[in-house]
């Protein structure tokens, strides 16, 4: 497979020597000492004014009004000529043989705001865009695929370096010859502005016009290589020692986190962990786990008033963060938090999974039962203002001898632990943060850890209620139908391992809320849905992340519907995104807009990978219904995909979960019993607070069973035996006798995985 180093030298050499011959800028998802004035966020168009022209003499809009997502009404005011992506824009484009400028982000991207108000904002860029190009605003959180297929071309030509705002340059053919991320208006400190590139790329476009397109022709039959999946030897467990010993080398030994800065939270390589501590009995896997949640915990990154996790670290200490808030994070971080509770039985944990829910519950559900995308960085055109305090304000709400205690708690100080990035010079702003845990206090001061931790509960929701009414940032209030797999997935899991019946109901009123809106009349999805509207088809992710959440909730709430559902899913992401002669599964659908290249994603980043979630779900769907064709599937998807695997398993940690639960030893648990009997609920209970995630469980009830036998047809035979619930454990294909006595079963079931492998 082509190197991204390989592809660098793709680059078509006339647009950078009329460009000036400078490589692209890197990622402008960072933080920069040359950060110009942050724009002040403007309100979006009404509701009324969404979908329909408008008023004459009112205020100008241009295309992008009509538009659900958050990001692109932002620019809906531009005097940018935006297109969304469409293919009214493509004809466009040939029609009046211009290049497409095409404009990648997202409505809680800190410099795609900053990009706005420099130059998408400003009338001579909006003069040289629109003589000179096409313009297309594209939301990457709506379509993945498109941005997956452009990011791997930026970072191609930019030495790896890639992010958002994200600039690309291409023919009306969508075939792309320039890309880059960030542009100020004009040229400063080495980086090109948008008024120096634009003519240079329009001159280019006009002159060297045949080059171009056959230079661009080029680097899509190099792309076309580049982002297929490589099959391979068939994997094993010495692919789960080799991501070990990777994240290893990687971990961070005193702030935990994996390399040094940024640093992000990457909840797969906890997850990942917490089984190959379980599966092989290493100390020191279970130790990353540990010391980096605790560390994650007490630095700036977790908002220890609201509660819920920011984005991700600027250092290594966890201390300064991205201020904004994905749903993402918190589902995945949720998932970790509960499986190290499970493992270690450390209460903190469970608090922290429960603190996560609570944000979540309280500022990123919508009243239909939906989740909102996220919250952005910055209030009042400053970044993290929303979440800081000067000691002036701590005093303010709580008095002196409060604030003394929170201040020294929270590392306050006069001068501010928060600092201007320009200048480095303190601004007396303050990043709550704790140096220790309640628990490391106790024991150094010899306080009283109970009462510490009753007065900074009372301390901090005074302060709670004190910041509420400053200016919230924006929240992006779409519903993705992948992230809210996610979150449906790790309520469903709270719910389950915490034994919270609240949290089943969210899980629930969530669940119905993907299946009934953003669910088609022919069982397809939609990829969004926004102000009770939904639009855009779905991809992969989608479909692999909503089956993930609702076999999950199946698990927790025995509601047949959920597994049908989710069968339905599993059936169609086959039919329509299964790379039927390699193995692994497409981004985009066959019956789909067809891009310059179908993509096939393999390796996680923030979020896992849809190839990895479909695959293990797929397993944990054979499982539970007896049907062999989709662990068949999931093999081919390990297959198809085994060689990429394996050139960098760390990268992959999702993908080895799946391969640790098809290794086995996996379990099928049926506990048959009254649904309404205590003793059976209490089986269930028991049976799922331990932490063996190669387990699948279904209740059979003991009567009223013969729905559920048509989905599951093994169930059928294995009733109740005696008075009390009855349980039957199969494991590796193999079934034990059927017992009563639920604490054998649990014993059984915590047995570490050590039986002979197989081969997926």
């Amino acid at each position: 497979m082509l190197s991204l180093s390989h592809m660098l030298a793709l680059v078509p050499t006339l647009v950078l020597t009329a460009v000036g011959g400078v490589a692209v800028p890197g990622s402008a998802n960072v933080h920069s000492s040359q950060d110009p004035e942050r724009p002040v966020r403007q309100p979006l168009p009404s509701q009324e004014t969404i979908g329909a022209l408008p008023p004459d003499g009112g205020e100008e809009f241009n295309r992008l009004v009509f538009e659900k997502s958050p990001y692109l009404l932002q620019h809906a005011r531009n005097p940018v000529d935006w297109y969304p992506w469409s293919e009214e824009a493509f004809r466009a484009a040939k029609a009046q043989n211009k290049p497409i400028f095409l404009s990648i982000g997202y409505s809680t991207c800190h410099w795609c705001h900053v990009m706005e108000h420099e130059s998408f904002e400003d009338e001579d860029v909006a003069r040289l865009l629109n003589d000179g190009f096409i313009c297309i605003k594209l939301d990457r959180e709506e379509r993945p695929d498109l941005d997956h297929v452009y990011m791997t071309v930026t970072q191609a030509m930019n030495q790896g370096s890639g992010g958002w705002p994200m600039t690309v340059i291409m023919t009306p053919d969508k075939k792309p010859f320039f890309a880059g991320t960030y542009f100020p208006k004009s040229g400063r400190y080495g980086r090109w502005g948008m008024t120096d590139l634009l003519p240079r790329i329009t001159q280019a476009w006009d002159t060297q016009h045949d080059d171009l397109i056959r230079q661009a022709d080029q680097v899509t039959a190099q792309l076309a290589l580049f982002v297929k999946g490589v099959p391979g030897e068939k994997l094993d467990s010495t692919m789960l020692d080799a991501a070990y010993a990777g994240l290893a080398r990687q971990f961070d030994p005193g702030k935990g986190g994996f390399n040094t800065a940024p640093k992000f939270p990457v909840p797969h390589n906890l997850r990942f962990l917490l089984r190959y501590h379980r599966r092989n009995g290493q100390a020191h896997a279970l130790e990353m786990v540990e010391t980096t949640l605790r560390e994650m915990r007490k630095g700036g990154m977790w908002d220890h008033v609201g509660f819920g996790f920011h984005r991700y670290s600027t250092d290594r200490e966890w201390f300064v963060p991205h201020f904004e808030k994905m749903l993402y994070d918190q589902a995945l971080l949720t998932m970790a938090y509960l499986e190290a509770w499970q493992v270690t039985g450390h209460e903190g944990y469970a608090q922290t999974a429960r603190e996560i829910l609570t944000y979540v519950s309280r500022d990123l559900t919508a009243p239909g039962g939906g989740f909102y995308s996220a919250e952005d960085a910055d209030s009042e055109g400053e970044e993290g203002l929303f979440y800081l305090w000067t000691e002036e304000q701590l005093a303010d709400v709580l008095g002196e001898e409060d604030a003394k205690f929170a201040a020294r708690w929270w590392g306050v100080t006069t001068e501010g632990n928060y600092h201007e990035e320009a200048t480095g010079k303190a601004t007396g702003q303050n990043i709550l943060f704790l140096d220790q845990d309640l628990n490391e206090r106790a024991v150094a001061s010899g306080e009283d850890q109970a009462a510490n931790g009753e007065r900074i509960e009372d301390i901090r929701q005074r302060l709670f209620t004190a910041r509420e009414p400053r200016i919230h940032p924006f929240k992006d209030d779409k519903i993705l139908t992948d992230w809210n797999g996610l979150m449906i997935g790790a309520y469903a899991m709270a719910a389950r391992v915490l034994d919270d019946a609240a949290y089943a109901q969210i899980a629930e009123r969530a669940g119905d809320h993907l299946l009934n809106v953003l669910r088609a009349d022919d069982g397809s999805l939609y990829k969004v849905a926004r102000l009770g509207q939904a639009a855009g088809s779905g991809l992969l992710e989608d479909y692999a992340f909503a089956c993930w959440g609702l076999l999950e909730l199946f698990e927790t709430s025995q509601e047949l519907r959920f597994l049908q559902a989710a069968q339905e899913l599993a059936d169609h992401m086959l039919a329509e995104f299964q790379d039927t002669e390699v193995g692994g599964f497409f981004l985009s659908s066959a019956s789909g807009e067809q891009l310059i290249v179908r993509p096939k994603e393999s390796s996680d980043g923030a979020i896992p990978s849809g190839n990895s979630v479909a695959t293990l779900a797929l397993l944990r769907l054979g499982r539970l219904t007896g049907q062999v064709r989709y662990e068949t599937a999931a093999a081919k998807s390990f297959e198809g995909l085994s060689g990429t695997i394996t050139r960098a398993p760390a990268m992959h940690t999702q993908f080895l979960i799946g391969l640790d639960f098809a290794l086995g030893p996996t379990k099928e648990v049926v506990v048959a019993g009254d649904p309404s009997d205590p003793k059976t609920q209490e089986a269930l209970r028991r049976i799922h607070r331990p932490f063996v995630p190669s387990k699948v469980v279904i209740l059979r009830p003991a009567t009223g069973h013969q729905a559920l036998t048509k989905v599951v047809p093994y169930v059928e035979s294995q009733g109740v035996v005696g008075e009390g619930p009855t349980l039957y454990l199969c494991q590796d294909f193999a079934c034990q006798a059927p017992t009563g006595d639920v604490q054998s079963v649990v014993e059984t079931l915590m047995g570490v995985a050590r039986s002979e492998e197989k081969t997926p």
